[in-house]
C-alpha cells in the first residue's frame, strides 16, 4: 500500500507538501497540486483516516441510531411512509456535506441504545441522530444525551434538540381544504388516542372547522385504529363508519387516520354499496404512495414530510459541528407537508348540507 512518502517521490515534492495538498490547509501553486494529485492516483493511495483524526481531531464520522431497519410496517403508528425516508433525508445532506454516516439499528429493543452510543463513542463519532418510528416521547440513557445528539420524530424531557412533524397543521391543512372544497359534515376516524400524533391531529381538525364558522360535532370523530391491525381494527372502523352513516346528517367525506386506514375504509364502503367518491368521500394522511397513488380513485392525503424532517435533523447537525458547539435545547423545528388533491374527495354544495 502506498505511503505518504510514496506520493511525494513519485511527485518530486517534499511530504509536507503532500500534506497540504490534501488537507487544503496552505497554499500550493497549480503545477505542484497536479503533479501530487497525478502521482496519489497513479499510486492509488488512499490517506489515512487514522491520521488526521490523531491531528485534527476529527473523524468525519456521525452515528445513527434507528429502528427502521428491522421495524415492520404492522403497526398503525409506523405504517405511512417508512421512517427509513427520515434516514435517506439524513444520508443525503451529510454525504453532500462529506460526512460518512455510520447506521445501527436497534433490533426493535430501545434497551440497545446505551450499547450502540458506547460503540460509535469507541469509533468517535462527533454527533449522534436518534430517529424514533413515530411521533413520541423517548427516554434516552444519560451516555446518548453526552453526545452531541439530534432527535427526529420524537423528543425528550431533557429538552434535546429535535425535529418533529408539524401533525396539527397538516391536519389542519387537509380539513380546510375539504371546507373550501364545501364539505361542512367532516367524519374523523382517529388513531388511537394516546398517540402524540392523535391528540395534535385533533386540534388541527377543531381548529380548521372553527376558522370558517362550522360548530365541531362529537359524533363525527371516533377512535378507529389500534395499536396492533387486525381484524379488531377492521370491525372498529367498520362500526364507526356505520354509526356516522345512520346520522340525520351523514358526514360527506371521511378523514382517516393514516393511508393504510383509508385502504381498509375503501374495502368497507364498496362490501356495503357506498362508492367513493360518488357517495362519500374519502380522505387520508402520510401521503404512503404505495397505498395512496395505486388505490383507485387515487387518495386525496396530507403528506408526512419524513424526508424533509431528516434534512432538517442533518442541517442542524452540520452547524453544531462547524461552530464546535454542543447541541443545545430551544425551539423545537416543525416540520410540514402539502396536501396531495387527488380523485377520492369531490367538490360539494354546502347549501345541500345540514351543519
Amino acid at each position: 500500500m502506498a505511503t505518504i512518502y510514496d506520493v511525494a517521490r513519485k511527485a518530486g515534492v517534499s511530504p509536507k507538501t503532500v500534506s497540504r495538498v490534501m488537507n487544503g490547509d496552505a497554499p500550493v501553486n497549480t503545477e505542484t497540486r497536479k503533479a501530487v494529485e497525478s502521482a496519489m492516483g497513479e499510486l492509488a493511495y488512499v490517506p489515512s483516516r487514522a491520521a488526521r483524526t490523531m491531528r485534527s481531531n476529527k473523524t468525519g464520522l456521525v452515528g445513527l441510531i434507528t429502528g427502521a431497519i428491522s421495524t415492520t410496517p404492522s403497526s398503525p403508528e409506523s405504517s405511512g411512509l417508512p421512517d427509513l425516508l427520515i434516514v435517506q433525508g439524513i444520508l443525503r445532506v451529510l454525504t453532500e456535506a462529506g460526512i460518512t454516516l455510520l447506521i445501527s439499528d436497534t433490533g426493535g429493543d430501545p434497551a440497545n441504545v446505551a450499547d450502540l452510543t458506547r460503540t460509535f463513542a469507541q469509533h468517535r463519532v462527533e454527533a449522534l441522530i436518534y430517529v424514533a418510528d413515530y411521533h413520541r416521547k423517548v427516554d434516552l440513557p444519560e451516555i446518548a444525551r453526552a453526545e452531541t445528539l439530534i432527535l427526529v420524530n420524537c423528543f425528550d424531557d431533557a429538552g434535546t434538540p429535535c425535529v418533529l412533524p408539524d401533525d396539527r397543521r397538516g391536519q389542519h391543512a387537509l380539513v380546510a381544504r375539504l371546507t373550501a372544497a364545501g364539505h361542512r359534515r367532516i367524519g374523523f376516524l382517529t388513531l388511537p388516542d394516546d398517540l402524540v400524533a392523535q391528540g395534535l391531529r385533533l386540534q388541527g381538525y377543531r381548529d380548521a372547522l372553527e376558522e370558517v364558522g362550522i360548530a365541531y360535532d362529537p359524533d363525527l370523530v371516533a377512535v378507529a385504529g389500534l395499536h396492533n391491525s387486525g381484524p379488531r381494527e377492521v370491525t372498529l372502523i367498520g362500526d364507526a363508519i356505520a354509526r356516522m352513516m345512520a346520522l340525520d346528517a351523514p358526514p360527506t367525506v371521511l378523514c382517516c387516520g393514516n393511508d393504510r386506514m383509508a385502504l381498509q375504509v375503501y374495502g368497507i364502503l364498496r362490501s356495503r354499496g357506498i362508492a367513493v367518491p360518488g357517495d362519500i368521500s374519502v380522505a387520508g394522511f402520510d401521503d404512503y404512495k404505495l397505498i395512496s397513488e395505486t388505490l383507485y380513485p387515487p387518495l386525496t392525503t396530507a403528506v408526512l414530510p419524513y424526508q424533509a424532517m431528516g434534512e432538517k435533523a442533518a442541517h442542524m447537525l452540520l452547524e453544531r459541528l462547524r461552530a464546535n458547539a454542543p447541541a443545545k435545547g430551544g425551539p423545537s423545528p416543525l416540520i410540514s407537508g402539502p396536501v396531495v388533491w387527488r380523485q377520492s374527495v369531490t367538490e360539494q354544495n354546502p347549501s345541500a348540507q345540514t351543519g
